[in-house]
């Protein structure tokens, strides 16, 4: 007889791996945060109808936000919220840094081709955080369902 793969995995490898997981994701995530509101200051003169400074301190708080959900709120809902911001935070980051939009719309322009140890770190954070979501999200294990019909 096959396996019942809907048991969760209680005591086998594969939940330290996913526990090992949730730390990475908040890890990257928190130090992703830490260096969005560090650096929101420098950035406040950058400004359209929204400032860059602003948009730093909304990714710290969303980062924030994320990491305390993957670590404390175990739902595909906040694995999936933590890779949303973790990828595009990433993707946002690597957009800006080799493709210069201008200001679009309300936003400043935020072209900055350089790549600073303080980018390096939060690209490698971000980077940490998607791929630890991705595994979390990928090997979810169902849970037995409480009613069945």
């Amino acid at each position: 007889m096959a396996p019942d793969n809907s048991v969760p995995e209680h005591g086998r490898p594969g939940r330290v791996a996913r526990g090992i997981a949730r730390l990475l994701a908040a890890a990257g995530l928190a130090v992703d945060a830490y260096l969005h509101a560090r650096l929101a200051g420098r950035y406040d003169e950058v400004t359209a109808t929204i400032g860059q400074g602003m948009l730093f301190r909304v990714d710290a708080a969303l980062a924030a936000l994320a990491a305390l959900f993957v670590l404390s709120w175990r739902r595909p809902a906040a694995d999936t919220f933590a890779w949303l911001v973790a990828t595009g935070g990433l993707a946002l980051l690597l957009l800006y840094t080799y493709v210069d939009l201008g200001a679009p719309g309300p936003l400043p322009d935020m072209y900055e081709p350089g790549w600073s140890g303080d980018k390096k770190l939060a690209a490698l954070a971000q980077a940490v955080a998607v791929l630890a979501t991705v595994f979390l999200l990928l090997t979810r294990t169902r849970e037995p369902s409480r009613h069945r019909r």
